[in-house]
């Protein structure tokens, strides 16, 4: 597996081997040895999966502490425009964000730190996400930003959204409990 550092401090983006024959693919998407070489979590509290129809954004999600949580994602069906934002007040890419390309066909996985605010777009008819979470959802500590707040280039101005993620406040209004340092790998 490669494991390559992304713009945001914190976020990694991991390449498993994928192994291909005439039957279809196989891909190991968790290795506790080489995710502890890395310096990263390899203890998930809950693991869950969304399937989401082309047209679909999800985000800009995550936990607030006390519950806030590394997680890992992964496309296991279709294509999606992944989107990380640093909510980290004093990390040196607060504010800034990331988008790539997730999708099956690659089975490259997205490790994000806790204070990252995490999202999705579905380019596909069908995509299905793979999440693993350190922490177990915590309703009191859900929370999000407006999926258009942050600068980022979404593939589509008016994305299909639940009622949730059209309510969430924009980026500038959101005051941020995540402080840089909270765990950049997951050894803090």
């Amino acid at each position: 597996m490669r494991v390559e550092q992304t713009a945001i401090s914190g976020c990694y983006q991991l390449f498993p081997l994928v192994h291909k024959d005439h039957r279809g693919s196989f891909v190991k998407t968790f290795q506790q040895e080489v995710f502890a070489a890395h310096g990263l979590v390899t203890e998930f509290a809950e693991e869950y999966y969304s399937i989401s129809r082309k047209g679909v954004l999800r985000g800009m999600h995550f936990q607030t502490p006390p519950h806030d949580h590394f997680k890992l994602v992964y496309c296991l069906s279709g294509k999606v425009m992944d989107a990380i934002v640093d909510l980290r007040v004093g990390s040196p890419t607060y504010l800034q964000s990331e988008t790539m390309e997730l999708g099956a066909e690659l089975g490259n996985m997205l490790y994000i730190a806790p204070g990252i605010a995490h999202g999705f777009y579905a380019l596909t008819d069908e995509a299905i996400m793979q999440y693993k979470v350190t922490t177990v959802y915590a309703p009191q500590h859900d929370g999000g930003i407006h999926w258009d707040s942050a600068g980022i280039a979404w593939p589509d101005a008016d994305p299909v959204l639940s009622v949730r993620d059209a309510g969430f406040p924009a980026l500038v209004d959101f005051r941020s409990p995540f402080v840089s340092g909270s765990g950049e790998r997951g050894h803090d």
